[in-house]
């Protein structure tokens, strides 16, 4: 079964400068990731090809990186996206007046994955990148957006929450 996600926002700045956010995932300055609400993005190194790492219970490691236009993320066989054979990745496209900062997930998976992406993984995915490109769109252009968490997901976060303390006892 095949998942397919897209996330994309326009903006009115130059490549290069929508380019600074992918190249700031990780980093102090990092203007891209929302880990005020969510898992951190954090890799055993800095970003390059090969580095392993991930955000929370979702592995995987650097495929490639252009720095400035694209970063490519292949799943681990580890973690909560063991089932899927895919990838996910960050990239900047060039329009006419505006920049597209956009981030794609493909894969494919059994049904069991599937379901588990569009019940739980999918609606939490959704709502961290939408922080993710308001983050990067107030950082980069000063405006302040701010996506709300929909009831679902805040139930989610709240089960996810206590399954974490629940494993620490």
């Amino acid at each position: 079964m095949k998942i397919f996600n897209v996330h994309e926002r326009a903006l009115s700045l130059s490549a290069e400068r929508a380019g600074a956010a992918i190249d700031s995932l990780t980093g102090k300055d990092d203007c891209l990731w929302p880990r005020h609400r969510w898992p951190a993005m954090e890799f055993d190194g800095p970003i390059m090809v090969g580095v392993s790492g991930g955000h929370g219970p979702v592995k995987y490691s650097v495929a490639e990186y252009i720095p400035g236009k694209r970063i490519v993320f292949s799943f681990d066989e580890s973690g909560v996206v063991a089932g899927i054979d895919g990838r996910h990745y960050f990239e900047v496209v060039p329009r006419r007046k505006k920049v597209i900062l956009r981030h794609v997930i493909e894969g494919d998976c059994g049904l069991k994955d599937w379901l588990l992406w569009h019940a739980v993984i999918g609606p939490c995915h959704d709502a961290l990148l939408e922080d993710g490109l308001d983050l990067a769109e107030n950082t980069l252009t000063g405006s302040s957006k701010k996506t709300r968490l929909g009831f679902r997901v805040k139930l989610l976060r709240r089960i996810i929450a206590g399954r974490r303390k629940g494993s620490e006892n």
